[in-house]
């Protein structure tokens, strides 16, 4: 029953693990490594404070609130907190995430495929086989760590270890210490894993139960202690995943290309490997940018399903409504999708952190006080943030 118990936990890490490594995770991490140059270390240290410290902090927050992100968002008020969970929902949904994740695919993936296959085959293609994968729930953990975990990580480490043997000197940066670790640190939210943490954790959670109801002493404490420790493992893999990647891009990346972070994986990996190793390369590429959207649709099915519709869609209509407005916004391509997305991520990210935070306190310290803060958390990041709202406006005008 030990081992069971052990293989339960390094299965589900590295499940966790490969929901959390999708799009943003291929792009942010070099794109650090190439801004931050000499500071290497300074602005890789911020980056992995809001891509991975912040991720399993929300995974354990909801793990203390029993994988119930309803409760979770409702301790700020009953209609601010299930506003709130809508809002998150278009966030990692077909808004911004999933539609990203598609078009990220189909830019990187563009060396490696024929002309033929546009952005809109490739969105449908790349959506039906995302149904196919998540339209049976109680699978999804066993794709993710069985299957495409070890190939994800396989592919990865090819390049990684190739790419470093291959060391080149960093790039200088003329920003300061400081202002790199802030800029990295900001960085880290666009990978938009707390939310994820959050999200994923109740999903997580529920499929764990379903896959240790037969042993002899399950209990909810050794369900929250088997989460916890796959989310430790999922966390510790990604920050040597992350660490790795920025290395290659200080090592590797093209200035020239910064403005197209789509492009740097792919510019990267053939400079390391070559043409012939464009199996690994496209291999890598696929399996993060699918292990992430499969998580992420499984989370909004079951949201249109029990919250949104309740339950007079099957999950599985559900599943298909949402992957088919993804495939459809998709086709806005990445440019449109980051600049869009980006004002909005800045301006939220910090009240999630304020939620999360205060929510760990309260369970942990029975320290109540929340709305308050989160509201001059949101009115300080709306001011910190309205420069970029212009985008929005010229919109309108």
């Amino acid at each position: 029953m030990k081992s069971i118990f052990k293989s339960t936990v390094v299965i589900a890490g590295l499940a966790i693990f490969s929901m959390f490594f999708g799009a943003g995770n291929l792009m942010y991490p070099i794109k650090t490594g190439i801004a931050s140059g000499d500071h290497f270390g300074i602005g890789m240290l911020g980056f992995l404070l809001t891509a991975v410290f912040l991720p399993v902090v929300g995974l354990i927050a909801i793990i203390l609130f029993n994988g119930d992100y309803r409760v979770f968002f409702e301790r700020v008020g009953y209609f601010p907190g299930n506003a709130l969970i809508g809002f998150c929902m278009c966030i990692i949904g077909p808004f911004i995430a999933m539609s990203r994740i598609v078009t990220l695919s189909y830019d990187m993936l563009a060396p490696f495929i024929s002309a033929l296959v546009t952005l809109p085959v490739f969105s449908v293609f790349f959506c039906m086989l995302t149904y196919l994968v998540t339209y049976r729930e109680n699978k999804i953990i066993d794709i993710l760590g069985n299957v495409i975990s070890p190939s994800l990580l396989i592919s990865l480490g090819i390049i990684l270890v190739k790419g470093l043997l291959y060391q080149q000197p960093f790039i200088h940066s003329e920003l300061s210490a400081g202002q790199v670790f802030l800029n990295e640190t900001i960085r880290g939210y666009g990978t938009l894993d707390l939310l994820g943490g959050i999200f994923f954790g109740s999903i997580i959670l529920l499929l764990l139960k379903s896959a240790m109801k037969n042993d002899n002493d399950y209990n909810v404490k050794k369900l929250c202690a088997t989460a916890i420790k796959s989310g430790v493992i999922g966390a510790g893999l990604l920050a040597i995943v992350y660490v790795g990647m920025g290395f290659l891009g200080a090592f590797h990346g093209s200035q020239e290309l910064q403005a197209n972070l789509a492009e740097q994986f792919s510019f990267i990996s053939l400079k390391v490997l070559g043409h012939s190793g464009a199996l690994v390369i496209a291999t890598a590429i696929f399996m993060a940018c699918f292990s992430t959207i499969i998580a992420l649709a499984t989370v909004l099915g079951e949201y249109l399903h029990n919250d949104i519709s309740k339950q007079r869609f099957s999950y599985q209509t559900s599943l298909g409504i949402i992957l088919l407005m993804t495939a459809v916004i998709a086709c806005s391509g990445l440019n449109a999708i980051l600049t869009y997305s980006e004002p909005i991520i800045n301006t939220f990210y910090p009240v999630f952190i304020t939620i999360t935070f205060a929510n760990i306190a309260y369970k942990l310290l029975n320290f109540k006080p929340i709305k308050l803060s989160v509201l001059v958390t949101l009115l300080v990041s709306i001011y910190c943030n309205y420069p970029s709202y212009a985008l929005y406006l010229n919109l309108f005008n």
